[in-house]
């Protein structure tokens, strides 16, 4: 059984656990014995697509693939407000909280000190403790990959990027996506704004726009929304974007999207608590273990553009093509990669702020 658990009535019950039997509404996702129980908090409305959209996807495969699995989620809560709804799932009996967003690591870090017999996964994070995993992709492979195909259909040289908060994760993206456009594009640079935030769809318009002022003309993008997207695809220029396949959104002018499938660590993650065999590590797969990948391709992306993406696609699924190799990241170790990469490659025009 799955529950939704409103993020009013989930803040109304501190302290309540009964208050989360109750809340919510009920949807038919798995129906078993309850062996393990689980609980998903997302900082935005899980909607069509986007960031939460995609943990939920996850979520629901993995309770559907297992009888004995109970989840529950908590839909557009602010990281100030996050840590009393951790606090009401470990009050409740859950056996474990996943926590999706970046924002969460100190309010999560902070109630799994309090439940100690309760398992906490972080989403994007640094922290860790005895009972507090972390968890991320190597989502920045994708993002390479989009860049190829970004770089071999430029023509004026210059690609745009709508960027959310100015971390480490959203650098590598970046840097990421332009290392791999340059690689077929010696010429190519790229154009960032900053909207500081995952969701605000007139900023990423605002932000859109004023980047195809400057000749931009293929758009990408790091927010739960599509707005920078559809700003792009409705000037008739090319838009990659992201979490979720975007093409709908874009119609002829969709390049691709970097995607994500939770699936493929939620799975093993709920069946090791089954297990009694969880242990709090530092997960971060890239496309080799399915984690991550790129969407299917636009209607309109040529064929030569496909088969030179797809090439090196399986380069990377075989450990055969460093995304870093000959910038000023190569051999950087992972813990940089990681959590300290704070600056552009120099195709990159600007700097961080």
């Amino acid at each position: 059984m799955t529950r939704q658990i409103s993020r009013r009535k989930a803040i109304a019950g501190i302290g309540s656990a009964a208050a989360l039997g109750l809340a919510g509404c009920s949807e038919s996702v798995s129906s078993g014995d309850g062996e393990v129980s689980a609980a998903w908090v997302y900082n935005s409305e899980i909607g069509d697509l986007g960031w939460s959209w995609a943990h939920n996807e996850g979520r629901k495969a993995v309770a559907n693939e297992n009888d004995w699995l109970d989840t529950q989620y908590t839909e557009a809560v602010a990281p100030e407000e996050s840590e009393q709804v951790f606090r009401q799932y470990a009050n409740s009996g859950v056996d474990i909280i996943f926590g999706c967003t970046f924002g969460y690591q100190d309010p999560m870090a902070t109630v799994a000190e309090e439940y100690p017999d309760v398992y906490f996964e972080h989403n994007t994070g640094y922290t860790t403790k005895e009972n507090m995993g972390r968890y991320m992709g190597r989502i920045y492979e994708a993002r390479y990959l989009a860049g190829q195909a970004a770089g071999m259909l430029t023509e004026t040289d210059t690609l745009g990027y709508v960027a959310a908060f100015p971390i480490a994760e959203v650098v590598r993206g970046i840097n990421a996506y332009t290392l791999g456009a340059a690689s077929v594009n010696d010429s190519v640079t790229t154009k960032v704004r900053w909207v500081n935030s995952w969701f605000d769809p007139p900023s990423e318009s605002e932000a859109a726009s004023a980047l195809l002022d400057e000749n931009v003309d293929v758009m990408a993008q790091h927010q739960d929304s599509p707005a920078a997207l559809t700003e792009a695809a409705n000037a008739g220029i090319w838009a990659t974007g992201y979490d979720a396949p975007m093409q709908e959104q874009a119609g002829g002018n969709y390049l691709t999207s970097p995607i994500w499938h939770w699936e493929e660590f939620y799975g093993p993650t709920v069946e090791a608590v089954r297990n009694d065999e969880w242990e709090a590590d530092a997960y971060w797969e890239g496309m080799d273990s399915g984690i991550c990948d790129i969407d299917d391709w636009g209607p309109e992306v040529p064929q030569d553009v496909k088969d030179e993406v797809n090439a090196s696609r399986e380069e990377v699924i075989n450990d055969n093509l460093d995304v870093w190799a000959g910038s000023k990241f190569e051999g950087e170790s992972d813990e940089f990669l990681f959590q300290n990469m704070g600056s552009y490659v120099e195709q990159v025009e600007g700097e961080v702020p």
